[in-house]
């Protein structure tokens, strides 16, 4: 199903990948209506269309499907009863089937083992005393993760030898978790790709992305690896991606180890902070592919016309806004947040540069 320009996309939630979204999505001539809690959302600031109530709130998804020609959302963290409900009324493109198995590390990692996708080793991990089972399997040191709700290295404890395991053991008695083996890898890349309703696919070139405090702080658009090594990266997405029945766009992280193997990480269903280099550097950003794929158009051409490097702006990196707007060939993108905190994401900075 094709929707023509003039119709409305409703985004759950409302930061700033909606916010993105919802601009690329003007550009071609939609509108979008936001729905998210906060009353003031960087989403919102871009559309005259928004519903400010909780994700759980029945009435609300009611009218908010009403108002909608479909829908798609932002992160993943949602409650996946809430897009059930609203995919009652309107195609929820990527569909809550995919939701829930990304919202959860245990449901994650099983569908990625199940087709056959190299994942680092783990164990699933639901009390303080199945956890000492997991460190005698696994060995240390190791990364407990909370099996749900967890971003930029929230809902991580690493366990060393003597190190992390009271922390840890709180935070197995409190939630379901899985124990992962570290992995001694070379660096992290992503691949962004998108896959269309009639299968039709179209990937970004794998990126190499570098952390601070487990949080996001820079991309290097190509990854600078082996071109076959690239080439097994974007496969590997799209297969996951087709196996998913994914309609939209899919980001998989992975670990390219010393020895030259691909590791899937984590998988997110939406746009990602690691594509937001695309808007400078491409023809067809990630989020024009996003509302090409929800809305039944042609995918775009995923290929860079440039090099580039995207740098996260943190808590207080925001203050350079001046200095980056006077910087020749810099491209700035603020987010529309207010309060200042420190590891909050408030923009981001792109340099391109000539292809090598």
């Amino acid at each position: 199903m094709t929707l023509p320009p003039g119709s409305v996309i409703g985004i759950v939630g409302g930061g700033q990948l909606g916010r993105m979204i919802a601009l690329a999505a003007a550009r071609l001539g939609y509108r979008c209506h936001i729905l998210a809690p906060e009353p003031d959302s960087p989403a919102a600031q871009v559309t005259s269309l928004a519903t400010v109530a909780s994700y759980d709130d029945d009435a609300a998804l009611e009218r908010f499907a009403a108002a909608v020609d479909v829908v798609t959302m932002e992160f993943e963290n949602l409650p996946v009863e809430a897009l059930a409900a609203l995919a009652r009324a309107r195609p929820v493109r990527p569909a809550p089937a995919v939701l829930a198995i990304c919202q959860d590390r245990r449901e994650e990692k099983a569908f990625l083992g199940r087709i056959g996708v190299p994942i680092a080793p783990y164990v699933t991990v639901e009390s303080a005393r199945s956890l000492d089972h997991a460190l005698a399997e696994l060995g240390r040191p190791a990364l407990l993760k909370t099996a749900r709700l967890g971003y930029d290295g929230k809902g991580q404890v690493r366990i060393d030898a003597g190190m992390g395991l009271d922390d840890a053991r709180a935070a197995a008695a409190a939630t379901p978790c899985i124990l992962e083996g570290l992995v001694d890898f070379e660096r992290e890349i992503s691949v962004i790709t998108a896959r269309g309703q009639d299968g039709a696919k179209a990937s970004y070139v794998p990126v190499e992305n570098r952390h601070r405090d487990q949080i996001l702080v820079q991309t290097i658009a190509p990854a600078p690896i082996a071109a076959d090594l690239a080439d097994q990266a974007q496969a590997l997405a799209e297969r996951i991606a087709a196996a998913l029945d994914l309609v939209g766009l899919l980001a998989v992280e992975m670990f390219v180890t010393r020895d030259r193997r691909l590791l899937v990480n984590e998988l997110a269903p939406r746009p990602h902070n690691s594509g937001h280099w695309t808007i400078d550097a491409c023809a067809v950003s990630q989020f024009e592919q996003l509302v090409r794929a929800v809305c039944g158009l042609p995918l775009g051409d995923a290929a860079r016309f440039a090099d580039a490097v995207m740098d996260n702006l943190l808590g207080t990196e925001v203050e350079r806004w001046p200095a980056i707007l006077a910087e020749p060939g810099a491209r700035l993108h603020l987010y529309g947040k207010g309060a200042i905190r420190p590891g909050r994401k408030l923009g981001h900075v792109t340099r391109v540069s000539r292809m090598g």
